[in-house]
């Protein structure tokens, strides 16, 4: 059994992956320490391990998966990948995008994808059916998006939006207008993208991942493939792959 670690600035999401790839637990952490994995590892027959993140990972982690798994291995960009970067500078490119990447064609091979990921960030790549990451794009995020028309003007207040609130087509106070703005304009965005690929032949499969894609969802009818641990999968192939 496979556990897969992805260490974000705020929080740890943590996967344990069967041999057969079938996801059997996945975990949240607002702190993920060595003690963590110990319990995990007596909990679970856990044997090869992977960790990606974002900030300094504590030695201590290190140390302790290294001593417990029989394989460990910590994602860079140096590590093998079952898919062909195309990324002019692949050292710069975010590891969870290019592991979401890999997540999304380890579950639909032979297709062309459009991965999103809306976090904090919302972020658009492109990976061709014979499995070519030809790179994507970065956008600002729901929240962010709310924050700037607050910061970067002097009147307009700071919006949170409502998963289950209703987006009205046109805002007729200044709160609806922000809402509508925001979460229609990611919504128009995403079909955006979907519409122009389709018009060049590529009719990909979308993949949504992140946070907020609940928004998206609600605000794109069409159909999109919703994989909440999808960076978790992209991972667990990779640690496959690098037997």
């Amino acid at each position: 059994m496979n556990i897969c670690i992805d260490q974000g600035n705020s929080r740890t999401k943590v996967a344990l992956f069967a041999d057969e790839g079938r996801l059997v637990k996945s975990l949240v952490y607002k702190s993920f320490t060595s003690s963590d994995v110990e319990r995990l590892f007596s909990l679970y027959p856990l044997s090869d391990s992977i960790v990606s993140s974002v900030v300094n990972i504590e030695p201590s982690l290190v140390n302790t998966l290294q001593r417990l798994s029989r394989r460990f291995v910590l994602f860079d960009h140096l590590t093998p990948v079952p898919i062909v970067n195309d990324y002019e500078s692949p050292e710069t490119l975010g590891l969870d995008r290019l592991a979401a990447a890999v997540g999304a064609v380890s579950l639909c091979k032979g297709r062309d994808l459009l991965i999103i990921d809306a976090g904090s960030a919302i972020t658009y790549d492109v990976v061709t059916a014979d499995g070519h990451y030809q790179g994507g794009n970065i956008a600002p995020g729901l929240k962010m998006r709310f924050q700037i028309l607050h910061q970067r003007t002097k009147k307009l207040p700071l919006v949170e939006a409502d998963e289950q609130g209703l987006i009205p087509l046109f805002g007729r106070n200044t709160r609806d207008a922000i809402l509508a703005g925001v979460v229609r304009g990611i919504g128009f965005e995403v079909k955006g993208y979907i519409r122009t690929l389709t018009e060049r032949g590529s009719e990909p499969v979308v993949f949504l991942t992140g946070g907020n894609a609940p928004f998206i969802l609600q605000q794109v009818q069409q159909p999109l493939r919703q994989e909440p641990n999808l960076v978790l999968q992209g991972l667990n192939a990779i640690l496959n792959y690098s037997h």
